[in-house]
């Protein structure tokens, strides 16, 4: 029997993401109207909804949906928000970013990544994006300063360059620690290089390159 993808859409938002204490409406929205297993591989198209991380390539996953969810409604995004997407990925949540704000720009280090997302964008109707390849944590460094920044693979500790990215009052929300039990942080722009740090909840997700932990010598 064929999978009823809007079926499962609608019932990966009522029985995972909701009661993961995520209640914006517009959030819930975008993860219904979005189609996620249009940005997965077609093997994973039955597994899209699944409560699990899906493998990309070069080490990477797609993040749970109920991760995805506590991320989009911590960032609090407005209509005519500036995003900076550190990490593009499969390209959903840069769909679900581009449909809450107005201005998406997404990096992310692997060429074939950009190019598959830019397809599935364009494929979804998509035209409020930009997509860039780049290694964002040395090297990379964006045109102006953002609404809001969101690092979509962790970090050992948050490099002072992703603060910078910020305009006064922004967000930039990053998974920051150790693995396995990394922080997802919430970190506000106060003005005056003040920063106001939020603890949201606990993930595990590969690093980004250059930001793992130091390596440890064992004797």
């Amino acid at each position: 029997m064929a999978m009823n993808f809007d079926q499962a859409r609608q019932n990966m938002v009522e029985n995972q993401v909701r009661p993961w204490e995520v209640l914006d409406g517009r959030v819930l929205e975008v993860l219904r109207h979005v189609h996620r297993e249009e940005f997965v591989a077609p093997a994973h198209r039955q597994l899209a909804f699944g409560d699990l991380c899906l493998p990309l390539g070069h080490g990477e996953v797609m993040m749970k949906p109920v991760v995805e969810g506590r991320m989009l409604q911590a960032l609090g995004l407005k209509p005519d928000d500036s995003v900076l997407e550190i990490g593009t990925g499969s390209g959903f949540l840069t769909a679900c970013l581009a449909n809450l704000a107005a201005q998406v720009t997404s990096v992310d280090i692997h060429a074939d990544f950009t190019a598959a997302a830019g397809q599935r964008l364009k494929a979804a109707g998509i035209a409020n994006v930009q997509l860039l390849t780049g290694e964002a944590v040395d090297g990379w460094q964006p045109q102006g300063t953002f609404d809001a920044v969101v690092v979509t693979g962790a970090v050992y500790r948050t490099p002072d360059r992703f603060l910078g990215w910020l305009k006064p009052g922004g967000r930039l929300l990053v998974i920051r620690g150790e693995s396995p039990a990394q922080q997802v942080v919430l970190l506000t722009h106060e003005g005056n290089g003040r920063y106001r740090e939020e603890n949201l909840f606990e993930t595990d997700l590969p690093y980004l390159t250059h930001a793992e932990p130091p390596r440890r010598f064992v004797f």
